[in-house]
């Protein structure tokens, strides 16, 4: 069987002849969507992913390279995508663990003024979906890092330099600590200064209270650090362990579930190195796929639920949310 425009307008019409019964009146557009957090069970852990709203990223051909010419474009086409605007989630987790209540990632915030919108106006959510889904961030009494990016950790203080999690200690990779406030380095891409001014503002206001993460180590009972270097100099992926269940917070270690899963070589333009991060993203997903873990990426679709499985010369991202018990 096929479709074409012609016959689904005529099947249209057909419809539309036939007699409504019931109500007449127009019901009014109700004009919001759904709370933008998802609860489930973990073993014996309580988790919610937390939306910080889409980042929008522009052509996609402009953020991945290395690709051949109009590959990219077809790439995103051949999987229903706009190449036009490569559109990320931003899927933030907070885990009760009955010991400890953790954030991973804090998304944009509104810390930095105008800087704070330069992926546009849909960030910096997170914060409000947190009270929806009933999370005072008060309560929140560890905020884990990936890394230093403004879409990761830009949100621990507000546009004052109050923090926003004020009984929060943060974990971070000291490598990452030390590069992005560090104002040497502030070279190379124009992201580079408002990035290192960012970080610095945020992190700053927690140095107080950090924790440096360490590879292989666990930051919290059944929370351990796993280094995964090159889109930062220190970015770190998180398994979370309950019980037998496993599954792997990744942050940035694959921005895109169709273009870094099925060409995992490819560089990604906010890379810090991007060849590293290139090989890295490669290993983890073939012990990802070997071992058929359970992950939750930052920017795959909502709510970033999923695992991946091997596919020609890369992977296939199958989402599957449903895995775990739902509360929400």
């Amino acid at each position: 069987m096929t479709f074409n425009r012609r016959a689904l307008l005529g099947a249209g019409l057909a419809a539309a002849a036939l007699p409504l019964m019931g109500a007449q009146a127009a019901a009014p557009f109700v004009g919001r969507g759904a709370p933008a957090w998802y609860r489930f069970r973990f073993g014996e852990y309580e988790a919610t992913v937390i939306s910080d709203g889409a980042l929008p990223l522009g052509k996609a051909e402009d953020a991945f390279v290395g690709a051949r010419p109009g590959e990219i474009n077809a790439m995103m086409q051949s999987n229903f995508l706009d190449p036009a605007n490569a559109l990320l989630e931003q899927n933030a987790l907070v885990l009760n663990t009955g010991r400890n209540l953790i954030l991973f990632d804090t998304g944009m915030g509104d810390s930095m003024g105008a800087d704070s919108q330069m992926f546009g106006p849909t960030t910096g959510r997170l914060l409000r979906n947190m009270r929806q889904a009933g999370i005072d961030p008060a309560q929140i009494d560890l905020v884990v890092l990936s890394h230093a990016h403004c879409d990761h950790c830009w949100a621990l203080v507000d546009a004052q330099g109050n923090r926003n999690f004020p009984n929060a200690q943060v974990a971070v990779s000291e490598t990452d600590l030390k590069y992005w406030t560090d104002e040497g380095n502030i070279r190379g891409p124009a992201f580079m200064g408002p990035f290192i001014r960012g970080a610095t503002k945020n992190l700053n206001a927690y140095r107080d209270r950090m924790i440096m993460v360490q590879d292989g180590r666990e930051v919290v009972p059944g929370v351990i650090a796993m280094s995964a270097p090159g889109h930062t100099v220190g970015h770190t992926i998180y398994a979370i362990n309950s019980g037998p269940n496993v599954m792997v917070y990744t942050g940035d270690l694959a921005h895109h579930h169709v273009l870094l899963l099925r060409r995992p070589l490819l560089e990604f333009s906010f890379d810090t190195d991007p060849k590293q991060s290139a090989q890295t993203r490669a290993r983890a997903l073939d012990r990802f796929a070997n071992e058929r873990v359970a992950l939750l990426s930052y920017h795959f679709p909502w709510p970033g639920l999923g695992r991946v499985a091997k596919e020609g010369e890369g992977y296939a991202w199958m989402p599957s949310p449903m895995d775990v018990t739902s509360l929400g």
